[in-house]
């Protein structure tokens, strides 16, 4: 064996792509990785490692099961296996895998212009908005693989959540332990996974790089923020949050162990990264679905004001429609904060009056509506010839409509279905009215740094300020009809997200009638968010396919003192 290879054998160069894949388009997630893998080449990297299934998409559902989807994924293994020939970089690279009629979620390492090994995911998780065991079959334990001198010790996403697959990499020689990842973001998730990777690096004993899926895929975003750990805990790279970037990790052999040294970038924080994950869900959905743009009712109100500035700043100001709705309950105030909010943006601003088309409904109901108190059905027509009209407007210019509600509303049923519910994507359904005011005081005071919007102070003070409500009838208020927010909402986060009872809930010093009316509120409505647009989850349980409870339901909680 010569020096240089020796050397060579010392020294590994792991290019980390951190790459946005368009789930279903197998074209265009190859093209991505050739363009990748050009750039380690350059790089010198020895290998180039992609996300969890990179080839496909995640989650990619019940799509695995046709034949002709697996056969583009086979047929791009082996185009990209072309490129390892050479001496150039070995790929691994994450995909589904056929073997016998069963389907395995897998990792690739192609060398030589060929396919040298797979790894099976072991770990199959089934809970929140995972259902792998329902596409996938778990793999057997294998030991480590050989890679340009290496022994490389390679796992995929939730195989790392458990002491057991990386303990027995360990032990069968592994010298670095690889895992390949589709994590989905949500508020405090990478102090999680930083925890989890530490744990299994004491374990093991082995530095560890966790390279993760970026991009927004329906309900899911995936932040990125991959990183590379050293012994103790040191940082060793930190690649950036919610970018697609190819990042080079140097791990060498050094006297006192493996050691890899690579970029740091600060990840994104707090509500900074939340604001991140709701931009880079709505312009990955209007983008990965071909909508030329977006179009939204702004009210006036604080909901729609953060959906308008999140959208223009996920797409741009050019890629943004709004249209004021006024009705005789609309307040002159609000026409002017919404029209002040749009010459900020720079984003296209239109006034349509529904106050005729309510006349209209009025005469034609009249006959069947006499001798009855006006009500929610009169105010619901209001917010829904709001959404006809926008639907209309979505029709006739191809602009995809985004719903305004927030996951307090969408929670109480605060929402009107055909309404202000109407729309192909709900950019806030995941966000809490309080943290709605929260976002619209952090984007007042910083500029996101993926916006193209270089402008901070957008949203007229008075919008976070004035008291919400929905402008269906004279003087109203949301506290007419709901508790004040800064105490509804921490009830709900306690109902939906830890799916608390009444009685824990009181327990925390919560009135007893308030609870039980939030109660009542959140089941009542679980037909109208079955029917809601999909929206980006940042909580750990959103509404949508991470909390499933039936329609049809006679379970209504009450306190019971026992």
């Amino acid at each position: 064996m010569t020096l240089d290879n020796i050397k060579k054998m010392e020294k590994l160069s792991v290019a980390l792509a951190q790459l946005n894949p368009h789930l279903g388009n197998v074209h265009s997630n190859t093209e991505k990785l050739i363009s990748a893998h050009k750039k380690a080449t350059k790089m010198g990297a020895d290998v180039i490692i992609t996300p969890e299934m990179f080839l496909a998409g995640y989650p990619c559902d019940d799509l695995v099961y046709r034949d002709d989807f697996i056969a583009e994924i086979e047929a791009s293994l082996n185009e990209l296996a072309k490129l390892t020939n050479d001496g150039k970089a070995a790929i691994i690279v994450g995909a589904p895998r056929k073997n016998d009629g069963v389907l395995f979620n897998s990792l690739f390492v192609l060398d030589d212009g060929k396919i040298i090994h797979h790894y099976d995911k072991i770990n199959l998780p089934n809970y929140g908005v995972f259902d792998e065991k329902r596409n996938f079959k778990s793999g057997y334990s294998t030991g480590p693989i050989s890679l340009r001198g290496w022994r490389l010790g390679l796992a995929i996403c939730e195989d790392i959540w458990t002491p057991d697959i990386c303990e027995t990499l360990q032990e069968a020689g592994a010298q670095l332990i690889i895992s390949l990842n589709a994590s989905p973001f949500e508020i405090g998730k990478q102090d999680k996974r930083m925890a989890t990777a530490i744990a299994r690096m004491s374990e093991t004993n082995l530095p560890i790089i966790y390279l993760n899926m970026v991009g927004g895929q329906d309900e899911v975003v995936f932040d990125g923020n991959s990183f590379a750990l050293n012994l103790g805990g040191e940082l060793a790279s930190h690649l950036p949050s919610f970018s697609e970037t190819v990042s080079a990790v140097t791990v060498e052999v050094k006297p006192s162990g493996v050691r890899m040294i690579g970029q740091i970038c600060k990840p994104e924080e707090g509500l900074a990264s939340c604001y991140n994950a709701l931009m880079i869900g709505i312009k990955d959905y209007v983008e990965k679905n071909n909508f030329p743009g977006v179009v939204l009712g702004l009210s006036g109100g604080i909901d729609s004001a953060l959906v308008a500035v999140l959208a223009a700043d996920a797409l741009g100001a050019d890629k943004v429609d709004t249209i004021m709705m006024p009705s005789e309950y609309t307040a002159d105030i609000s026409l002017n904060d919404a029209e002040l909010l749009s010459e900020n943006l720079g984003i296209s601003h239109k006034t349509i009056s529904i106050a005729d088309a309510m006349s209209q409904f009025n005469i034609m109901l009249e006959p069947y509506f006499k001798n009855t108190d006006a009500g929610i059905a009169e105010e619901n027509i209001q917010s829904r010839l709001r959404g006809l009209t926008l639907m209309a407007y979505s029709n006739k210019f191809g602009s995809m409509v985004l719903a305004t509600g927030n996951k307090s509303e969408y929670a109480a049923g605060y929402a009107t279905l055909y309404g202000d519910m109407c729309g192909g994507y709900a950019p806030i359904k995941d966000v809490w009215k309080t943290t709605v005011f929260e976002l619209c005081k952090w984007r007042n005071n910083n500029i996101p740094r993926l916006s193209p919007i270089k402008k901070d102070r957008v949203i007229p003070e008075r919008i976070i300020t004035r008291p919400p409500s929905a402008e269906l009838r004279p003087d109203q208020q949301d506290t007419d009809s709901l508790p004040e927010y800064h105490i509804l909402d921490p009830i709900l986060v306690a109902l939906t997200e830890e799916m608390a009872d009444i009685k824990t809930i009181i327990s925390r010093g919560f009135d007893r009638e308030v609870v039980e009316k939030a109660s009542q509120l959140l089941f009542r409505a679980e037909y109208k968010r079955f029917q809601a647009a999909p929206g980006p989850k940042i909580t750990s349980r959103a509404f949508g396919r991470d909390r499933r409870l039936p329609l049809t339901s006679g379970f209504r909680p009450a306190y019971h003192n026992r």
